[in-house]
């Protein structure tokens, strides 16, 4: 029974007396009111409601709750308002002080002056005093006092933060002092041509700018307290009115009472209606709409706008008690009872009931229908899904069920389907497949986009998320009229009828719809059909989600793979370089190429291959070319780097074959070194192919580098080749998927790269083209990578050397030299940081290295300064203490330079610097 609302009558829990309910029965009190049949009415006391156990305390203590979390909100916020306008004023009063300070007539010349703190020291205090700041501090570009409120600080080095000063910027810091804390501004100090001669800090601690919150905290804590008495009071009269509308019940004993209600509302067979006194459909279970096929939102509208037969309408509106009576409701046969609800004092209104009374249909003929729906059904599930592609699997389902099912069939996708993705709000959909009986079928061809009409039948089963049907295609066809009303004159001459449309659901997510249609078959779709339809389109979603996936995932693959490849080539004067990168058809794979500065004007050119394919070769390369990448800042030869890959290929086997999937059995790699100034190649090979070399008359030859195992044999060791390369040669590096392909053999493929390598006069990018038109497969199963770098020869008059001997007092002669070659560079500027690097580094290599000591200039993108000796003792920086009196050359020379380090050579090691050319 459902529960008629103003009619429930369910009684409160009985209290644990240990008496039954009927013993509870009292006589009636004189004096006292009673309710209907005699019983008494319980007295309430005024605050019985707030008892947290039934729903309306529970709703009281809510209410008191969020008022006082917003009380406590608008403290909060009140008291960080406060300190946020503290903090702003101190910043605003200490930026305003020390610009106007910096910008006072006078205080450039007095910067300059031979006594500066005699000249600023009384104007700053008296500038303090007047702007009611903590101090003033005039300060050098070294940031040294000349002004404090306390004269033994003068003379001293400022703390704070001075670069944004020296760089012509202003800028305010918090900081915690010996007088507590405060916040300083410091600015530049500026003469006519923007130069900065020096610097203004001023600064007041944050306790004497005036807190506005303990104002304004006793006007907050009275309107809390107004706010909370009104709001328990407010509560308090609501909570009484939701007691007596919920009878003191408590939300367990609602929520199961109305569960109960649910479940033995839907789950009966005869259906229910209650209908209010305005003929509005208040509840209708669900075997009420499957009898009278009422629609979705059909609860809440009049009963004369159901659509229902005109003999049901008018059984429902009249009101009138009915007992069996049996109208005819499409194909069923319904014997319907109705019993107003006004009986009794009750509210308005009618209940009714429905029952199918339907005798059972004709069974004859139905075997075969069944049989033939059954091999349709097979016959579509051996032909769609045969591969993994989306488009394919939306015309098989076309082709499966014409004319089996519908004389035509049209297929529609969401475009982010059609590339592997989510589909998101289906406005726009794509034609990917159409079947017909007709050669010229009248609907859009594959490969359209197909508008989504508002109000039509498909449109109406994409925003239901079931079937449609539609016997009559009249009204439908006029709502198309005004975007092709061509092809809806077509589809009028060819008589389509009829369409089922079926959204394509697989996990969950509506991925597009197809549509039935039929023109030569005089019947509808009937509920079998419906099913049928259903089942077939069911079939192929779940063959085209899976399509998608695969085609997200080989997208995911490639994005992948290309993520972790060089986006490009980074800036050097080493080589000119192009390149080429091709993933193979089947599959992302490992392969990978990288160009990469080393110090010296050096550079490095990497190429690998991670056997095997996917997205686990891809994420493979990536923490390859990432390890290669870190290893190579090492600065190492390429024979030990080599054997450091090796180590890591090794721990990723041993990860991997922990797990689940299969380990990578290894990776080829191969490393080079090209120095401009001295024209050498450092090679070294794990299993790679020998990198071809083109000299500059046209000769191609594939230098002998030794040979070493793949990466992943641990122990094996790995030897270097060293090549000459004069300028303008060209330095080939590859992976076997240039060369070596199913048809053709790897013998046959160096020969022919080794023909189209020959000749002159081809930039690199012309090479690249060069070779991939002839050596690239029709059906490449492998990555290819191809690298082409062109030599240059960095000028001799870019590089200076010079001998020192090993006594402290060259190092002065080296400084001279050093100054007059900066001035041939017009280097001037660098000159002062150039010379002190210098003056530290061959100390130390005087003091603690060996003979042979070195120096060497490179003038190239950057000033490249380099000191070598014998020894391979590693230089560190330190941190050293004031009473120290050495341990701070490192510590300069990393301040001065823009980069510095070590790299160690055969007879020894060798310091570099380098600085930014002005």
């Amino acid at each position: 029974m459902a529960r008629i609302p103003g009619r429930s009558r369910v009684p409160s829990a009985p209290e644990s007396t240990g008496r039954r309910p009927q013993d509870r029965r009292e006589r009636p009190e004189p004096g006292r009111r009673h309710g209907r049949h005699g019983q008494p009415r319980p007295r309430r006391r005024p605050w019985s409601a707030l008892g947290t156990r039934s729903v309306a305390g529970q709703v009281f203590v809510l209410q008191v709750v969020i008022v006082l979390l917003l009380v406590l909100a608008v403290g909060v916020e009140t008291v960080l308002q406060a300190r946020n306008d503290t903090a702003t004023e101190a910043r605003n009063r200490s930026l305003a002080v020390a610009e106007t300070y910096a910008s006072s007539p006078g205080i450039v010349a007095a910067l300059r002056s031979p006594d500066p703190t005699a000249i600023l020291q009384p104007s700053a205090e008296k500038a303090r005093m007047k702007a009611g700041v903590d101090f003033i501090v005039v300060l050098n570009t070294d940031s040294i006092r000349y002004t404090h409120p306390m004269p033994d600080r003068i003379g001293k080095k400022f703390v704070g933060n001075t670069a944004p000063a020296l760089a012509g910027q202003s800028i305010t810091e918090e900081v915690d002092g010996t007088i507590g804390h405060l916040v300083q501004a410091v600015v530049p100090v500026t003469d006519t041509d923007g130069t900065v001669v020096g610097m203004v800090s001023a600064g007041i601690r944050t306790s004497r700018v005036s807190d506005s919150a303990e104002r304004q905290l006793p006007i907050l804590i009275g309107s809390a307290a107004a706010a909370l008495l009104l709001a328990t009071g407010g509560a308090a009269l609501v909570s009484r009115r939701l007691r007596r509308q919920t009878r003191g019940l408590g939300p367990s004993a609602m929520t199961r009472m109305y569960e109960h209600h649910d479940a033995v509302l839907h789950a009966v067979r005869e259906g229910v209606l209650i209908i209010d006194g305005d003929g509005r459909l208040l509840l209708a279970n669900d075997e009420a709409g499957r009898l009278l096929g009422l629609p979705p939102d059909a609860e809440g509208r009049q009963v004369t706008d159901l659509g229902l037969e005109r003999r049901m309408t008018e059984l429902l509106v009249s009101a009138r008690p009915v007992t069996d009576e049996v109208i005819a409701a499409g194909d069923l046969l319904l014997a319907v009872n109705v019993r107003p609800t006004d009986r009794n004092g009750g509210p308005p209104g009618l209940v009714a009931t429905l029952r199918d009374s339907t005798e059972l249909r004709a069974l004859s003929g139905k075997a075969d229908v069944a049989r033939g729906r059954l091999r349709l059904l097979y016959e579509a599930g051996m032909t769609i899904g045969t591969t993994l592609d989306v488009a394919r699997t939306a015309q098989e389902l076309a082709d499966a069920t014409v004319p089996g099912f519908a004389d035509h069939v049209t297929v529609d996708l969401a475009e982010p389907v059609l590339r592997g993705e989510e589909p998101g709000p289906l406005t726009r959909m794509y034609r990917a497949g159409l079947g017909s009986i007709l050669p010229d079928a009248p609907f859009y061809p594959v490969g359209e986009d197909v508008p989504l009409v508002p109000g039509t039948p498909r449109a109406l089963a994409l925003e239901r998320g079931q079937p449609v049907t539609e016997d009559n295609l009249d009204e439908a066809l006029n709502a198309w009229l005004e975007h092709d009303a061509d092809r809806v004159g077509k589809v009028r001459t060819e008589g389509v009828h009829a369409l089922l449309a079926v959204p394509l659901r697989a996990r969950g997510v509506v991925l597009g719809i197809a549509t039935f249609w039929r023109s030569q078959r005089r019947e509808p779709f009937h509920e079998d059909d419906v099913w049928l339809g259903e089942e077939l389109v069911n079939r192929a979603a779940v063959s085209i989600d899976n399509a998608r996936r695969f085609t997200r995932e080989h997208t995911m693959a490639v994005t992948l793979q290309h993520s972790l490849l060089p986006g490009g080539v980074p800036e050097q004067s080493a080589l000119d370089v192009a390149y080429r990168y091709l993933p193979a058809q089947a599959g992302v794979g490992g392969d990978w190429f990288d160009v990469i500065p080393l110090p010296g004007a050096r550079v490095a050119l990497v190429v690998g291959d991670v056997v095997g394919h996917g997205v686990h070769a891809a994420a493979t390369m990536g923490r390859l070319r990432t390890a290669v990448h870190n290893f190579a800042s090492l600065d190492l030869p390429p024979d030990e780097l080599l054997g450091l890959m090796d180590d890591l290929v090794n721990r990723i086997d041993q990860e991997q074959g922990a797990g689940e999937e299969a380990p990578i059995t290894g990776a080829t790699c191969l490393y080079a070194i090209y120095d401009p100034v001295s024209l050498r190649c450092t090679v070294a090979r794990a299993g790679h192919l020998s990198p071809a070399v083109v000299r500059p008359d046209g000769t191609v030859d594939f230098p002998e580098v030794p040979a070493g195992p793949p990466l992943g044999l641990v122990g094996l060791p790995f030897e270097t080749a060293e090549l000459e390369l004069a300028e303008g040669s060209k330095l080939v590096l590859y992976t076997d998927g240039l060369v070596e392909d199913r048809d053709r053999d790897i013998d046959v493929g160096l020969d022919l790269l080794r023909v189209t390598l020959a000749g002159t006069d081809r930039t690199p990018e012309q090479t690249c083209a060069d070779v991939l038109a002839q050596l690239l497969p029709a059906n490449p199963t492998d990555d290819i990578a191809l690298l082409v770098a062109r030599t240059l020869a960095l000028p001799e008059d870019r590089v200076a050397e010079w001998d020192v001997p090993a006594d402290p007092a060259a190092v002065r002669e080296i400084r001279a030299v050093v100054a007059r070659k900066l001035s041939d560079w017009d280097l001037d500027d660098l000159a002062f940081t150039t010379e002190l690097i210098l003056s530290e580094l061959i100390t130390n290599a005087i003091r603690y290295g060996l003979p042979p000591i070195r120096v060497r200039l490179i003038h190239d993108r950057t000033l490249i300064c380099e000191v070598s000796d014998g020894s391979s003792t590693s230089p560190h920086l330190k941190y050293a203490a004031s009473t120290d009196e050495g341990g701070r050359g490192l510590f300069l020379v990393a301040q001065f330079a823009e980069r510095w380090g070590t790299r160690y050579t055969a007879e020894g090691k060798v310091i570099w610097a380098e600085q930014q050319l002005p």
